[in-house]
């Protein structure tokens, strides 16, 4: 067998459903050929063949490149005195009635060049991917015009060339009402429909249409209506759906067979039911839930008993999620929903790609599959879910190129394990 790069003496946590627990090789090998894992499994079953280059790991953990599916990586400017404003108290809704939240960053990513956003995403992306993420999702929704919404969206294209990640985009037009439209609202959701989404696509600037559905958003009939606008353009759906209340977002999201349903804490048992029926994935988002101080956790115990694969996300943000790391994300995922650190795992690798339509890439380490790929320095899996800040990556791949991690002088030397 012919192979551009084999990789050994290795333990691999393949994330290949069934059998052993993080479908675990513990001595095991790969072969990359053309950016593609073409063999895997334990080296001693290891094939004859031909590699160019071989990269030995002295036993460290191999897992599937990390997968960050719900992010709102390019935005302009921060909001952390509305992060003081909570802790003194006001509420996020008040926040956002008041002319804050979403529409702030509005104000602040409209008044930028797409060459600033660029540069200020890149700078949040390098947290993630020294957390060993190797695909990242971006949303657009800070723009809320025609020439905001492409801004952001050319970014996000633009992080996927040359961020050195895999980079989907959403178009999230229906985020927020921007503040031109505040007494016409129904205008505002024809030009999000009919001019923002069509041009976007277009350009081929989109590869899943996004909403987000609250009474202090949009309702379900105006949801429905950009939904079907992407059915017609043969766009995938997502949804921001049932995050402060129970607004039946889980059901609409199953009725248009959406990718995902994220947020999802007060989901109801009926909504949850109908994603199962149709294969939505629940994307959790414990960053969120942690920065906004809520007590309402997501029906984790209702998605096991029906089957709802579960996801984690940063939903790296200025205002609710100012999270940038995926560890991070696992480890909350574990403290404050009660996640195994097999489901964390799970939730950043084989049903993070689910929740992006991408599972015949990534996700897995197996056969078939691109050969993105973090290596990490632990002892064993949980370790990613259980420390919180520690830099654990020794190296990624992505398309079977390896990258460093960016620790800066000294720090991937550290030992947490006191070897």
């Amino acid at each position: 067998m012919e192979a551009d790069l084999l990789i050994t003496d290795c333990k691999l946590a393949t994330m290949i459903e069934g059998g052993a627990a993080y479908g675990a090789i513990e001595d095991g090998a790969l072969l990359i050929k053309g950016g593609r894992i073409v063999w895997v499994g334990a080296r001693a079953d290891l094939p004859a063949h031909t590699a160019t280059n071989t990269d030995k790991f002295d036993g460290r953990w191999v897992t599937p490149g990390l997968i960050d599916c719900h992010t709102h990586l390019v935005f302009g400017g921060d909001r952390s005195g509305e992060f003081e404003q909570r802790l003194e108290g006001v509420s996020y809704e008040e926040i956002a009635r008041s002319g804050g939240g979403i529409v702030s960053s509005v104000r602040a990513t409209r008044e930028e060049t797409e060459e600033q956003l660029f540069a200020s995403a890149l700078k949040r992306l390098q947290g993630l991917k020294d957390t060993g993420v190797t695909t990242v999702e971006i949303k657009s929704g800070y723009g809320l015009d025609l020439d905001s919404e492409l801004k952001m969206l050319r970014v996000a294209r633009r992080i996927g060339r040359e961020g050195g990640v895999r980079a989907r985009t959403s178009y999230l037009g229906l985020h927020a009402l921007p503040p031109e439209h505040k007494a016409d609202r129904a205008a505002y959701v024809d030009k999000a429909v009919d001019e923002i989404l069509p041009a976007a696509h277009s350009e081929g600037l989109v590869d899943a249409v996004d909403a987000y559905c609250e009474p202090i958003a949009f309702s379900v009939d105006e949801v429905s209506r950009l939904f079907d606008k992407a059915k017609a353009l043969r766009l995938p759906v997502k949804l921001h759906a049932d995050q402060l209340s129970d607004s039946d977002g889980a059901a609409l999201a199953a009725r248009y067979g959406a990718l995902s349903a994220d947020h999802i804490e007060y989901s109801n048992e009926a909504g949850i039911a109908a994603m199962a029926k149709v294969g939505s994935v629940g994307v959790l988002l414990p960053g969120a839930f942690l920065m906004l101080r809520e007590t309402k956790a997501p029906p984790v115990d209702l998605m096991r008993r029906y089957g709802v694969p579960m996801a984690l996300a940063t939903d790296c943000n200025p205002g609710t999620s100012p999270v940038a790391s995926m560890t991070a994300t696992m480890n909350l995922a574990c403290v404050q929903f009660r996640l195994t650190p097999e489901e964390a795992l799970t939730g950043a690798t084989r049903n993070a790609a689910r929740a992006l339509g991408m599972q015949d890439d990534v996700g897995t380490i197996e056969e078939g599959k691109l050969a993105d790929l973090a290596v990490w320095d632990i002892r064993r899996p949980a370790e990613l879910s259980y420390w919180l800040g520690a830099p654990l990556l020794h190296a990624t791949y992505v398309n079977g190129t390896r990258r460093q991690p960016d620790w800066g002088a000294g720090g991937a030397d550290i030992d947490f394990q006191g070897r």
